[in-house]
């Protein structure tokens, strides 16, 4: 009877494990993660916390990855000019200038491959920080 119980107790300490992984894992796969419709998704989440509906981009966000589309279409002189006219005409942008001349300036290295060539479109642009961005992707 004890070796009965102990056999069952193994037995139960290695197949239980298994059988909860693999119903958690099956249980995630058959969440629509990816559905292509416009209700409201089910997400698997330990936290209780209810994620807010993404709502209008701010203004630098748009701007830098519209700049960063300018660089890869024209050329980062370009993009930098664009920079600084957007700053000039509105002063609540200038506080993200340098963080958006830094990432012109990695994306610059990233187009050209290399940081000389990158480097001859720098300008004094929210206090060279394109230079920054060249040199950070070195």
């Amino acid at each position: 009877m004890n070796s009965a119980a102990r056999r069952i107790g193994r037995t139960l300490a290695l197949v239980l494990p298994v059988v909860l992984v693999l119903s958690g894992t099956l249980a995630v796969t058959r969440v629509p993660w990816a559905a292509k419709t416009t209700e409201p998704q089910v997400l698997a989440a330990a936290s209780g916390k209810v994620a807010a509906k993404a709502g209008p981009r701010a203004a630098q966000d748009v701007l830098r990855d519209r700049l960063l589309v300018e660089l890869q279409e024209e050329d980062p002189g370009v993009a930098l000019t664009h920079l600084q006219e957007a700053t000039t005409a509105r002063p609540s942008l200038a506080r993200h200038c340098a963080s958006i001349a830094r990432a012109l300036g990695r994306a610059a290295v990233a187009k050209y491959g290399a940081a000389h060539r990158a480097q001859a479109f720098s300008r004094p642009v929210c206090d060279t920080s394109f230079a920054s961005g060249v040199a950070a992707a070195q």
